[in-house]
Formats: structure tokens, C-alpha cells, sequence
């Protein structure tokens, strides 16, 4: 798919063509493209969709690839442990509140 240009994303954006697009569409038009190109909460609302479960925000940054292989359907869900493993062990902190 060919790169969107730093202007080309700000007028797709601005134009609101995404808007008429489904969640599908979004999904995968989105995950291939390194600029932002709609509001972030509606591309990850749409992935969200596509995927059927909750992506967390960190995943799109330390695992776009694994994101991608799961759309395509080479790789299974990711698990819980999976996501939670994708945060360097230094950086995480789990709080449970009783």
C-alpha cells in the first residue's frame, strides 16, 4: 500500500471520507499506514471491531505487526499475558483494587 504523505493524511483527515467508511474498512486501511489519517479513537474503536476483543493503546506502538498478523488470520487472539508481556518488565506495575 503506498505511504500517505504528511499532507496527503492531514487532507484525508480533514475531509472526513473516513467517516463513510465501515470499521472494517478503517481498520484496515489505518493499520498500514504510518501517519494518522482519522481520529485515533476511531481508528482503535474500528480494530477493536475487527478484532473482536479490547486493544490496549500500548499495543499499537510495541506491536503493530502482531496487530496486523491477527487481522490477517496468521496468528490467534493475543491473550492476556501476551499483551501485558509487550511492556518491558522494568515498566510494569499492576494495581488491583479490591
Amino acid at each position: 500500500m503506498k505511504q500517505l504523505t504528511k499532507e496527503e493524511a492531514i487532507k484525508l483527515y480533514e475531509s472526513k471520507i473516513w467517516e463513510k467508511w465501515t470499521k472494517e474498512k478503517r481498520a484496515y486501511f489505518q493499520i498500514y499506514q504510518d501517519k494518522l489519517c482519522m481520529p485515533f479513537d476511531k481508528f482503535h474503536e474500528a480494530i477493536e471491531h475487527v478484532l473482536d476483543r479490547p486493544v490496549f493503546t500500548h499495543e499499537f506502538g510495541l506491536n503493530r505487526n502482531g496487530l496486523i498478523a491477527e487481522m490477517e488470520g496468521k496468528k490467534p487472539k493475543a491473550t492476556l499475558m501476551e499483551i501485558i508481556e509487550l511492556i518491558p518488565e522494568e515498566k510494569r506495575l499492576i494495581i488491583i483494587n479490591y
